[in-house]
């Protein structure tokens, strides 16, 4: 089974701690993307911010969009090692209910992987189709 490292996408824009939600979204609409990791200088990886996290997190808090992206940012992590296979990855989305993954090496932002990039490999398309059902199910509500 192939890597990660195979499928990731290594061309990733990135904030920082103290970007504005304005300079986030920017980066969002520019890349066409619904998430950014947050990095320190280093490329250390410290959190991640979503178009949700801008909504729910900044503008329905009433945040201004000069406000800090750490101010929004999802600060729990997940993330796998470049060596990390197809499977490995899949399982931690499903599992953590991520639809993307930061993959990290030497303690540095090293690319991102989307349920998208796992579906395009034959032999993990079954997988990132089990990510996506875990993911998108609703939990009971009693």
């Amino acid at each position: 089974m192939k890597s990660i490292k195979e499928v990731m996408s290594e061309d990733v824009a990135v904030c920082r701690k103290e970007d504005t939600l304005f300079d986030a979204a920017s980066k969002m609409k520019k890349q066409n993307v619904g998430a950014i990791p947050v990095c320190s200088e280093n490329k250390a990886l410290l959190g991640m911010v979503t178009d949700r996290d801008l909504v729910l997190r900044g503008y329905a808090e009433k945040k201004f969009d000069t406000a800090a992206v750490e101010e929004v940012m999802s600060d729990k992590l997940y993330y796998v090692s470049s060596d990390a296979s197809l499977q490995e990855a899949s399982d931690m989305m499903a599992r953590e209910q991520i639809r993307r993954l930061p993959i990290v090496e030497n303690e540095k932002l090293a690319g991102i992987v989307s349920l998208g990039d796992l579906s395009l490999d034959d032999k993990s398309n079954v997988a990132a189709g089990k990510a996506l059902e875990d993911i998108s199910e609703r939990p009971e509500i009693h």
